[in-house]
């Protein structure tokens, strides 16, 4: 179980100074002067009292994971069909954990219809010329069949990785049949770990191997005498095992009651919608920091702690100020204490990143790389605050305390990744907008290019400056990126990807 984000003095010292900096005028020395004390005086006790929480929450998590391991190793069924049918829930062929008896484990899989299958093949004419070429009946049963096997290999594979103390999984797998056009049973069968592990699988015909090393195995596809595989799709009869037959029955429902049907397999649990642990949202984040105001909040209603002042007043916010791409303007000193900083996008997905650099512009080691696997560093003084859906479009927030980061770090790199994976570019996003805003209420946004040659992009970055021969810190929107993704990206500020 990861740990809490670590906190420092600096960090909290920030936190406190933006607080109670609030509405003080520039020209209230003393006032200004006196709010900085305070926040001098109460930042160790806001540090300490946050890494207290976030270590208790963390003890907490410890606590409730290890349960559930112990459960889940010991095989209790609802922990272990839980477990098990998150694994499932992006595979193209849907899987649904129903059971658990001692160490087996029973799976009902939805293949794919026979009618969904492709009726040709790409092939060459006698010239040489590229053509598409009908797939006799058997080819196309055939076809199936070996994606059948691979998806039932696969489903077996995922099952043992996720439940370590099952031994053995009862798969039956459902079809719509091309005849009747309702589901049927056309493989069930026994499959244990160690013959599904020590068998080699390499190539594609390895999948009908499913037929040969499991136990008590049938399958509406049979081989005839000549040892060809048959060519027509039929129901096994499934009328003396009451626990599928009792399944198929509920499986043959009016698809109009309003009663959950077996016949929904195929939609209810092939969405492909795989649970993420990149969105967390405000109130499901175990390690959400509280900000100093609402940590005073808390002080306050303890009946053994000193009356703190109010909250003041939230400022007035102007409308932002637009940026355009090569812009730069100097920051408020109310905005080294901390930025907000929220990308809005629609149309695809993509991650905010943070990059910590020194004057050539690249990181001093990883730990000055943020992202959603290492979501906050530099002691908490730069971090990720999540990433959530607000009406159509998606937000993720960052906060950055400027003066609260390390000296070796002279600039802060805004960036955004695209899902290489998924072949798309930023010309993939809608409504993109960068927003920054601090305590004085002023704030700014900068529209970033649509560019359909880039899946990586530094939106802007925050930078060390001298102003009048004193120190300050400016902003710049940028706009440019890198076609191969954050690997280039992260190439560029020094950073290596395995």
């Amino acid at each position: 179980m990861p740990g809490p984000p670590p906190l420092g003095l600096p960090w909290a010292q920030a936190e406190a100074q933006a607080f109670h900096l609030h509405g003080v005028s520039h020209f209230a020395r003393a006032e200004r002067n006196a709010a900085k004390s305070r926040a001098a005086f109460e930042a160790p006790s806001f540090l300490s009292a946050e890494q207290a929480r976030l270590h208790a929450a963390h003890a907490s998590l410890r606590a409730e994971a290890e349960h559930w391991w112990q459960a889940l190793a010991a095989n209790d069924e609802e922990t272990v069909c839980e477990a098990v049918n998150t694994a499932f829930s992006d595979n193209p062929a849907a899987g649904c954990a129903v059971g658990v008896d001692g160490s087996v484990l029973s799976v009902v899989m939805r293949q794919q219809d026979l009618d969904a299958m492709p009726t040709q093949t790409p092939g060459l004419t006698p010239s040489g010329r590229p053509t598409l070429k009908n797939l006799t009946k058997r080819d196309r049963t055939l076809w199936w069949l070996t994606s059948m096997g691979s998806n039932i290999i696969a489903t077996l594979k995922e099952g043992f990785a996720t439940a370590p103390g099952i031994t053995a999984i009862d798969l039956a797998v459902l079809t719509r049949l091309p005849n009747t056009q309702l589901l049927g049973f056309v493989a069930y069968g026994r499959w244990t770990r160690q013959a599904i592990t020590s068998t080699p699988w390499h190539e594609p015909e390895d999948a009908l191997r499913f037929l040969d090393i499991g136990q008590d195995v049938t399958c509406s596809v049979t081989t005839t005498a000549s040892g060809t595989f048959s060519s027509t799709i039929k129901p096994l009869d499934i009328s003396r095992t009451s626990g599928l037959q009792d399944l198929l029955d509920h499986a043959q429902e009016d698809p109009d009651t309003p009663e959950p049907s077996l016949a929904d397999l195929d939609i209810s649990l092939g969405a492909n919608s795989t649970p993420s642990g990149r969105m967390p949202t405000t109130g499901s984040d175990p390690y959400r920091i509280r900000t100093f105001a609402e940590w005073q909040s808390d002080t306050e209603t303890s009946p053994t702690s000193p009356r703190p002042p109010s909250p003041a007043p939230q400022p007035h916010r102007e409308p932002p100020t637009s940026l355009i791409p090569g812009q730069t303007l100097v920051l408020p000193e109310e905005a080294w204490q901390g930025i907000l900083i929220a990308f809005t996008f629609a149309g695809a997905d993509a991650d905010l990143t943070l990059f910590l650099t020194g004057a050539d512009g690249r990181v001093s080691d990883d730990q000055d790389f943020v992202f959603y696997n290492q979501p906050s560093t530099a002691n908490g003084a730069s971090r990720l605050l999540g990433k959530q859906a607000e009406g159509p479009h998606v937000t993720e927030k960052a906060a950055v305390h400027l003066t609260a980061l390390p000296e070796h770090v002279q600039r802060v790199v805004i960036s955004i990744n695209m899902d290489v994976d998924t072949g798309l570019t930023c010309a993939a996003l809608t409504h993109a907008e960068l927003y920054m805003d601090c305590a004085t209420g002023a704030a700014w946004t900068f529209q970033p290019p649509a560019d359909p040659n880039i899946r990586a992009m530094v939106i802007a970055e925050l930078y060390r400056h001298h102003t009048n021969g004193q120190p300050s810190w400016k902003l710049r929107a940028i706009g440019q990126g890198w076609a191969d993704g954050l690997d280039g990206l992260a190439r560029a500020h020094g950073v290596d990807i395995e």
